[in-house]
């Protein structure tokens, strides 16, 4: 396109797939040039059979740089400068209607990944610092308006909110949800819930936030993840061990006492609410004081009276 280089997604001559790249178009259409956070669909066209999406050229993902400077977490300034991008996205999608439900590192991509070697004393080992931090949410495949057929699981696994797993059907908060988990990631340069089973899953939700809340399990359409209204759930047995080993309570995480790290901890803390109804939204995250360095050098105070934290 006039010599510049672009990125071009071409999807299986199927009807399933054709299927969804149309919805997939709809959403990129509807987001298309409103939101300077979500990637630019240029265009798209029909080759044999094959839907093509060609979109602006971007660089490496959140999680592919992590991966290649050897899982060393980012810089608590840059993690700010990349979450404040993540829900201005998720926030504008939400207030189009839509969920995208597929939030992850890897669907964060960055505008340019150049980086600078700085030593790091902690790991006696050069890292590399990223020069810029803007960031670009992708992969819309997924991404489902209000209306629609909502799926009973949606998210990648490590990602996925309890209302999800207890299948108690879900909206826009378990992208929220979502988001935390990978501010985690950053964080600490691993996923913080490693499994790939349900109840493994809701031990460690629990290890991490303490017990699910009665209601939850009331409601739930998984009875056989419970006994007597609690997870049934044996910390002695090998799974239990893992768990216990893998996973702590959120706070016990901290890689500093400092202001901003304990900021940081709070948004954390209102992301991985486990009621939907009671998890904050983006709009009210963007307020939050771990951001107030963006906006308000020296300003923290007052948030709570300026953000209307039931959205």
């Amino acid at each position: 396109i006039g010599g510049n280089q672009i990125a071009l997604k071409i999807i299986k001559n199927q009807d399933k797939y054709r299927e969804a790249a149309k919805l997939e178009i709809n959403v990129l259409e509807k987001i298309s040039e409103k939101d300077p956070n979500c990637v630019q669909m240029l265009n798209w066209f029909n080759y044999y059979g094959h839907v093509c999406i060609s979109f602006e050229l971007l660089s490496l993902s959140t999680f592919d740089f992590l991966k290649s400077n050897n899982f060393l977490p980012y810089p608590i300034n840059q993690i700010r400068h990349m979450a404040q991008q993540i829900c201005h996205a998720v926030s504008f999608l939400h207030d189009n209607k839509l969920t995208h439900t597929d939030l992850k590192p890897e669907n964060i991509l960055f505008v340019n990944s150049d980086y600078s070697l700085i030593y790091n004393a902690e790991k006696v080992r050069n890292g590399c610092r990223l020069n810029d931090t803007a960031v670009r949410l992708v992969d819309f495949g997924s991404a489902t308006f209000d209306h629609e057929h909502h799926s009973v699981i949606i998210s990648t696994r490590h990602y996925r909110a309890p209302e999800v797993i207890l299948e108690l059907g879900w909206s826009q908060p378990c992208d929220v949800w979502s988001i935390g988990c990978i501010l985690f990631e950053y964080y600490k340069g691993f996923t913080l819930f490693q499994t790939h089973d349900n109840k493994e899953h809701l031990a460690m939700i629990e290890r991490v936030q303490g017990p699910i809340p009665q209601k939850m399990i009331q409601r739930s359409r998984k009875q056989k993840y419970f006994h007597r209204g609690h997870l049934d759930w044996n910390e002695c047995s090998k799974a239990g061990r893992y768990v216990k080993s893998k996973c702590k309570p959120l706070r016990e995480y901290l890689l500093s006492h400092g202001r901003e790290h304990h900021h940081f901890f709070d948004l954390l803390e209102r992301m991985l609410e486990y009621e939907p109804s009671k998890r904050i939204s983006l709009s009210s995250a963007l307020c939050h004081p771990f951001f107030q360095p963006l906006h308000h050098p020296g300003r923290s105070q007052g948030w709570r009276n300026s953000c209307d934290m039931s959205r």
